[in-house]
C-alpha cells in the first residue's frame, strides 16, 4: 500500500547450496505447486539470516516465485508465501493453530464461545461503543494539539485500541491506563492470560452475571453455548483474548495505516474530502504492511510432504504483495477495488475484533483529520517498520500544526 520500492542489488538475498534443501518427492499436497526451475536453483535464505528482519520483501520475492512451499531449517517451519496458498492454509482443518494465539484472536475458545463474542462483534456496532471510541479518539487527538512534534505510535496508536476494547467490554473508562499497562508487558503474547487481570476482571464478571448490560462482557456472561453459561475462565480469558489483539495486533495496523497515509498525502487528502474511503485506506494498508506478518499452524496429519505436528508459518507480508493476485502490489493505493482480507485471518479462525479494529482506525483517522488538519510527517529521518512476526514503525514522529 505504497509507492513501488525498488530493492538495491546490495541487499540481494543471499542463498545457500541447492543441496542443503532438496524438493520434497513424492505426492504433493495443495501448497505444493510444481517446483519448476526452483529444484535445479540454490535455496533461499532463512527467515532468521541476517537482513531479513529489516527488510523481509525480497525474500518474499523469491520464496513466491521459485519456492512456495519450502521448510525453512533454522525457522523451524514451512513457509506458504503465495496469496491463494496462504489463503487456503488459513482456512484449512487440517492445519490447526498452536494454541491460544490471543494476539490474533485465534485458538483456545471452541466455536460455540467464538460465537459468543462474534453475537455482541460480528456484523454490528452499537451506538453506544461507537460514540465512546469515537470521544476517545477525539481527547486523544486533541492532546497533540500546538505541539511542534508528537510521536503518534506512543501518544495515540498504543492507546486508542485499548480504550476502544475497554469501551468495547463495558469496562471503567478510568481504568484505561491500568489496561494498557497490562497490554505493553506482554498481553497480547502467547500465554499472556494473567493472574492480575484475572483478578481485576472477576467483580465485572459478578455484576455482569447479575444485571447484565448491553457491552460485550455481558454478551459473554449472558451467553449459553449447549444450555450452560460459560465458565469465568473462559469468558476472562476471551475478554483477554480482545485486550490483547487490541494492544497489540490493533495498534500496530493502526500504526501502519497512519505511516501508510502520512506518506502519501495526495491520499490523505482525498480521504479529507471523501471521508468514505477510510473504509478501503484501512483494508489497503492491511493487505501490504499486515500488523503480522508471520502466522503459525500446525499439521494435524500429513500435508504432501509437510509432516504431522510439523509447524506451518504462512507468510501473510509475502502473501498481500503477490503479483499474481494484486497489481503493482508494492504501492499503496486506497482505490484498490479488491485488497484481500487475510490480515485478521479466514474461516474458523477469523479474529474475533476485526470490526472493532476497523471501527478504531476510522475513528482515529476522523479524529486526526479534524483535530490537526495540517499534521503531517516531521522532518528528518522517517523510522522503518521492524519486526520480523509482528512488524510496524514502532515510532511515528509527526508535526501536528
Amino acid at each position: 500500500m505504497i509507492a513501488s520500492t525498488t530493492v538495491p542489488s546490495s541487499t540481494t538475498v543471499p542463498s545457500r547450496p541447492a543441496s542443503s534443501r532438496p524438493a520434497p518427492d513424492g505426492p504433493r499436497g495443495p501448497y505444493t505447486p510444481p517446483y519448476g526451475p526452483s529444484a535445479r536453483v540454490a535455496a533461499p535464505a532463512s527467515l532468521l539470516d541476517p537482513g531479513t528482519e529489516r527488510d523481509p520483501h525480497p525474500l518474499y520475492r523469491t520464496l513466491r516465485g521459485d519456492f512456495p512451499l519450502v521448510h525453512d531449517e533454522p525457522f523451524g517451519a514451512w513457509l506458504i508465501s503465495r496469496y491463494a496458498d496462504v489463503r487456503a492454509a488459513l482456512a484449512d482443518p487440517r492445519l490447526a493453530a498452536p494454541g491460544p494465539v490471543a494476539a490474533h484472536g485465534e485458538g483456545g475458545p471452541p466455536g460455540a464461545h467464538r460465537a459468543a463474542v462474534s453475537a455482541a462483534l460480528g456484523d454490528r456496532v452499537p451506538a453506544s461503543l461507537r460514540a465512546g471510541v469515537e470521544r476517545t479518539a477525539h481527547v486523544l487527538a486533541s492532546r497533540l494539539t500546538g505541539r511542534q512534534e508528537a510521536d503518534l505510535v506512543a501518544e495515540f496508536c498504543q492507546w486508542l485500541p485499548v480504550a476502544a476494547a475497554v469501551t468495547a467490554l463495558g469496562l471503567p473508562y478510568e481504568d484505561t491506563a491500568r489496561v494498557h499497562a497490562w497490554c505493553r508487558t506482554g498481553l497480547d503474547h502467547l500465554g499472556g492470560h494473567r493472574p492480575a487481570i484475572d483478578a481485576y476482571l472477576r467483580p465485572h464478571l459478578d455484576r455482569r452475571r447479575a444485571r447484565p448490560g448491553d457491552d460485550l462482557l455481558s454478551a459473554l456472561c449472558a451467553a449459553r453455548p449447549g444450555g450452560r453459561p460459560l465458565p469465568d475462565e473462559t469468558v476472562t480469558g476471551l475478554a483477554v483474548t480482545v485486550l490483547g489483539a487490541a494492544g497489540g495486533t490493533t495498534a500496530r495496523a493502526l500504526a501502519s495505516f497512519l505511516a501508510n497515509l502520512l506518506d502519501h498525502p495526495g491520499q490523505l487528502d482525498l480521504i479529507r474530502d471523501r471521508p468514505g474511503l477510510a473504509g478501503a485506506a484501512w483494508a489497503e494498508s492491511l493487505r501490504r504492511d499486515p500488523p503480522l506478518q508471520i502466522v503459525p499452524r500446525r499439521a494435524l496429519e500429513p500435508i504432501g510432504p509437510i509432516p504431522e505436528g510439523a509447524t506451518v508459518a504462512c507468510l501473510l507480508g509475502a502473501a498481500g504483495r503477490d503479483p499474481a493476485r494484486f497489481a503493482d502490489p508494492d504501492r499503496y493505493d486506497v482505490f484498490r477495488a479488491d485488497p484481500g482480507d487475510l490480515a485478521y485471518g479466514v474461516g474458523p479462525h477469523h479474529c474475533l475484533g476485526a470490526l472493532l479494529a476497523r471501527l478504531t482506525a476510522e475513528a482515529g483517522l476522523r479524529a486526526l483529520l479534524a483535530v490537526l488538519p495540517g499534521l503531517r510527517r516531521a522532518p528528518g529521518p522517517r523510522p522503518r517498520a521492524e519486526g520480523l512476526v509482528s512488524r510496524s514503525p514502532r515510532t511515528l514522529p509527526v508535526c501536528p500544526r
